[in-house]
């Protein structure tokens, strides 16, 4: 106890909190927040303006090389979001060790080929037509 009084305030601290990357997840998770709001509003302006036109026209549209890779970012920021914002519901409302790991891999894997799937469709799309 001698020992805890001699340390600085700083010193206490440093000891305390997540040792698993708490503050890297909490700020990958703004970072994606942020990043949505532009692309969102990209994609919602995008999806009206193209409202009533056919097929072809949809195709065109993404087809052009600016619009491939805006949707290529937005998809990779939803699904990451996705998955951290997940597995905080996960990690406070399950408790036992034994469903939590198996959730947030699941969590992590479903996002994940969620995403492979949104990209690989978009870019077929892009480049075949």
């Amino acid at each position: 106890m001698g020992g805890q009084r001699m340390r600085s305030p700083l010193k206490r601290a440093r000891g305390l909190g997540s040792a698993r990357g708490g503050f890297e997840h909490w700020w990958m998770q703004r970072v994606t927040a942020v990043a949505l709001i532009p692309l969102s509003l990209w994609l919602a302006a995008s999806l009206i303006a193209l409202t009533g036109r056919d097929y072809n026209t949809f195709v065109a549209w993404l087809k052009a090389p600016s619009v491939t890779v805006l949707m290529v970012l937005l998809l990779i920021a939803l699904c990451r979001h996705m998955a951290l914002g997940l597995r905080v519901v996960v990690e406070d409302y399950v408790h036992s060790n034994w469903a939590k790991i198996p959730a947030v891999v699941t969590i992590y894997w479903a996002c994940f080929a969620l995403a492979v799937v949104g990209i690989v469709a978009t870019l077929r799309i892009a480049f075949d037509g």
